[in-house]
């Protein structure tokens, strides 16, 4: 790893989400000891197996690879339990397994980890309207919550710095933020853990794998080695009130156990920021829901809709790291 790219100047308060530093300071401690509906995170000795030193070291140095391709530390683990009911954020590396049938992920990773020096520009993996920009250090720190349209949704957390607004409409390879390492995994995890961006895809309402399996379509347009986007583009999707189901939508609230929450939602003008808003405490704070409805009218398909979430001039691709060594290993499986 000796390329260092001009990057943005990002200050230590910023990188970890500390801003302000009371209240970031109070979430860190929820994400350990639980909240009215949800439990403490679980780790334990096996979670030491996501720490790759010779790769977070020079991560955090500003360093990346020759080749500009963005290291995988964590894939998503297709055996991950729901977090229905309030169930715990699991850290543990137990049961996993990856797309490819190893085991980079740990036990409720509902996404995939791409390691980049802090300050790596951050772009819109495809167009959409932004509907959430906020900051959660116990659950993932500073992220984007992007709206795609025909039932899919695109989320970044462990930003430093976000360029956009809630309401905004980006376009496929728009700067929309740079990346960092804020939450509390930065602040426990440093320097142990490499900066990342963690990056999810959300079909339908659920959490999905953007790796395809044999017999599976990528939600990537490059398939399993996807690339960034080489221009903007807008590509005509929509992401208006008509996919989503009012009485899904209307169930899903009357559902939320959260009076806080509940009047969040409720508030929002719209049924589709009213469904993105459900999609988006679902993934990060299941348990305030009693029943988890259909929220669209119909089940859309996997479709490739996706480029990576950065600029082409900082990433090129992406790089997978098999467990237990510290090599690296491109995306048509050939050492590095």
């Amino acid at each position: 790893m000796k390329h260092r790219a001009l990057r943005w100047r990002i200050g230590p308060l910023e990188t970890f989400g500390l801003k302000p530093l009371l209240p970031a300071l109070r979430q860190c401690l929820q994400a350990i000891v639980g909240d009215p509906y949800s439990a403490g995170t679980r780790f334990g000795l096996s979670s030491l197996r996501m720490f790759h030193p010779t790769l977070s070291l020079p991560t955090w140095l500003g360093l990346s690879r020759p080749d500009r391709r963005a290291p995988l530390i964590n894939l998503f683990n297709r055996r991950a339990p729901s977090l229905e009911g309030g169930a715990a954020f699991d850290v543990r590396v137990t049961d996993v397994e990856d797309f490819r049938g190893g085991g980079v992920s740990y036990n409720t990773h509902f996404g995939v980890d791409f390691a980049v020096p802090v300050g790596t520009r951050v772009a819109a993996p495809a167009p959409g309207i932004v509907r959430r920009v906020e900051n959660l250090m116990h659950r993932g720190g500073l992220k984007f919550f992007i709206d795609h349209g025909a039932g899919l949704i695109t989320l970044g957390n462990h930003l430093s710095r976000a360029f956009v607004e809630e309401g905004q409409v980006v376009r496929r390879g728009e700067v929309i933020g740079l990346s960092g390492m804020s939450s509390v995994d930065g602040l426990i995890a440093f320097p142990w853990l490499a900066p990342h961006l963690h990056f999810s895809a959300i079909l339908n309402g659920e959490a999905v794998d953007p790796f395809a399996r044999e017999g599976e379509q990528a939600l990537w347009i490059d398939g399993n080695d996807p690339k960034p986007a080489q221009q903007l583009s807008s590509d005509g999707q929509p992401w208006g009130d008509d996919e989503w189901d009012p009485a899904g939508v209307a169930d899903a609230i009357a559902a939320c156990r959260s009076s806080e929450h509940r009047l969040q939602i409720e508030r929002l003008a719209t049924l589709a920021e009213r469904g993105a808003a459900i999609a988006y405490w679902r993934y990060f704070s299941a348990g305030i829901f009693e029943r988890y409805p259909q929220l669209y009218r119909c089940v859309h398909p996997r479709q490739p809709r996706l480029c990576l979430p950065f600029a082409p001039e900082d990433v090129s691709g992406v790089a997978f790291i098999p467990v237990g060594l510290r090599r690296f290993v491109n995306a048509n499986g050939a050492s590095v």
